[in-house]
């Protein structure tokens, strides 16, 4: 099937996220959404017409948290970041936010500036942005740097990525971490909370000078020591969970987090504030096996039980990153959670919530103007037929 730049897409079941699933005709023009019609069998003009037999029409995933996909990493430089990219619609995700480790040296910020030059010219796929893990982190992670917060390193940061920073991960008791906060907000930046042992006090104050995310909740979010014996600690978590200003998001494979964790918070924030990510990494995407890493060490990737150094490494067995896919993702949370919450709303977590998060006002949603980053999926494995960035056909199964 070739290329699209104006179609109607006919026969489609259309799931508009939160709100329900309708019978309509789609009409794309010029990367966008021209027209969205009650009429699912509605006329088209000739040459335009794309039957979609009636699977599933979606808004594109989005992932805020992703380092990398198969056997490339986003942090390697343009040529992988491109080859990435070309991959992406296969998963059905059509926007992603590239994830690099914040590191407080010069190269990164030649590393961060040359990403950022880049995204503009990706067309297989939307990257509004960089998400920066670190370097302002209480706890290292996978490899990630910990550092004081330093409000010049932001600056020079801001800088090197011409204002495609988009969101940066920090922790709320790293020492000097408040002004950080204010500066990346001042300059228009998410904030996202991670890697973290804090308290209630620092993650209150962190939160209320603008940090409103917390990325891989649960991963490496640590409980606080018991010091009055018999009473549990209230610390990071549990204010995060409680806060009406802040969403959470999960890697959702079953290994990283354990599903009732999760469905403690839909209860908590609502579906409307639970986000899915992949932070996927080499390995993602790719059939079970060994793999090499850019680490000097082997991993084993599987989808189902994420991926993990193998031996004779000194930590192996330990987790080594994600191994998942959007779709999948989004597989398992539909399977995990429809038993209490519609199609509608648990889609969200994977379309409008990101964009709604991120401020993405044309993605995550189908309507009349909205960009026409679109997925037509098969249900019965969760894998795209068809999908589509800007109204581009970027991926299809028959091809």
């Amino acid at each position: 099937m070739p290329e699209q730049s104006a179609f109607c897409l006919v026969g489609a079941r259309v799931l508009h996220p939160g709100e329900g699933i309708r019978e309509e005709t789609i009409v794309v023009r010029n990367g966008r959404i021209d027209a969205v019609l009650p009429d699912a069998g509605g006329p088209c003009p000739e040459g335009m017409r794309v039957d979609a037999g009636g699977a599933l029409l979606t808004p594109g995933l989005i992932d805020l948290h992703t380092h990398g996909i198969r056997t490339f990493r986003y942090e390697a430089g343009r040529k992988e970041l491109a080859r990435a990219a070309s991959h992406l619609g296969a998963y059905g995700c059509t926007c992603v936010y590239p994830t690099l480790l914040g590191k407080p040296e010069p190269a990164f910020l030649d590393l961060l500036a040359e990403t950022c030059r880049v995204l503009p010219h990706i067309g297989e796929v939307a990257m509004p942005g960089v998400h920066l893990e670190g370097p302002f982190l209480a706890y290292t992670g996978a490899g990630c740097t910990t550092s004081p917060g330093d409000t010049g390193l932001v600056d020079d940061m801001l800088a090197a990525a011409g204002g495609k920073l988009a969101a940066m991960s920090i922790s709320p008791e790293v020492e000097n971490i408040l002004p950080v906060i204010e500066r990346l907000v001042e300059a228009g930046v998410r904030v996202f909370i991670t890697h973290t042992g804090a308290d209630l006090e620092d993650t209150r104050r962190a939160i209320d000078a603008g940090a409103r995310h917390a990325t891989h909740f649960y991963d490496v979010f640590y409980p606080q020591p018991e010091s009055d014996l018999g009473v549990r600690p209230v610390a990071c978590a549990e204010v995060v969970l409680a806060d009406r200003r802040t969403s959470v998001d999960f890697i959702v494979d079953g290994v990283h987090v354990h599903p009732v964790a999760i469905r403690l918070a839909l209860h908590a924030k609502g579906w409307e504030n639970v986000l899915l990510i992949t932070d996927s990494n080499v390995g993602a995407g790719m059939p079970p096996g060994d793999y090499d890493t850019p680490w000097g060490f082997r991993i084993h990737a599987h989808p189902e039980k994420a991926a993990r150094i193998l031996p004779p490494h000194t930590y192996a067995g330990a987790l080594a990153g994600s191994a998942l896919t959007m779709n999948l993702g989004m597989k398992n949370f539909l399977a995990w959670f429809g038993d209490e919450y519609t199609a509608e709303q648990l889609w969200a977590a994977g379309t409008s919530n990101p964009a709604r998060r991120m401020g993405l006002k044309n993605k995550g949603v189908i309507r009349p103007g909205a960009d026409a980053d679109l997925v037509l999926w098969r249900e019965e494995d969760m894998t795209p037929a068809m999908t589509w960035v800007g109204g581009r056909l970027v991926y299809s199964a028959d091809a």
